[in-house]
């Protein structure tokens, strides 16, 4: 896996999911399968069948998000307003007119509400640009040219 750069908001998230799910969701599944023992033949007993299927979503997710943590790079929010970086808030004009972005780390992304990561082809070409610089992205629906008008 390549490292992957997160914000310190990114890492805490990772940090409390991963420690949500060993610790709280962990517990529940366990008595979930305990209950489900009580309940006899364990061959034919589907409560006992999800339960140990949730457990091993579970621990699947824990153990993806141990691999993840190990292989981020905690970097500092946005701090210059000149130049698009890590947390900040660019506004961009194409042929489609205005829109607001933020860059955030990959477990952030929120398109819908413009909240796009730093890896995306639109973070990646955003990255290290100033105001007045114009990018061009290769999107799915083509080329489309972008004016960087204001970053925060």
């Amino acid at each position: 896996m390549n490292e992957q750069i997160i914000s310190q908001e990114g890492y805490d998230k990772l940090k409390d999911e991963m420690n949500f799910l060993g610790t709280v969701r962990r517990k529940e599944i366990a008595e979930r399968i305990e209950k489900a023992k009580d309940l006899g033949d364990l061959s034919e007993n589907a409560e006992y069948s999800e339960a140990k299927d949730a457990q091993a979503l579970n621990e699947g997710r824990i153990l993806e998000l141990a691999n993840s943590l190990k292989n981020v790079t905690v970097v500092q929010a946005h701090v210059s307003t000149d130049e698009v970086s890590m947390g900040s808030r660019v506004t961009v004009k194409s042929e489609n007119g205005e829109k607001e972005y933020t860059i955030v780390s990959f477990n952030e992304a929120d398109p819908l509400n413009g909240k796009i990561s730093n890896e995306s082809p639109l973070g990646v070409a955003f990255l290290h640009h100033r105001k007045g610089d114009k990018v061009e992205v290769d999107t799915p629906r083509g080329l489309i040219k972008y004016t960087i008008l204001k970053t925060e």
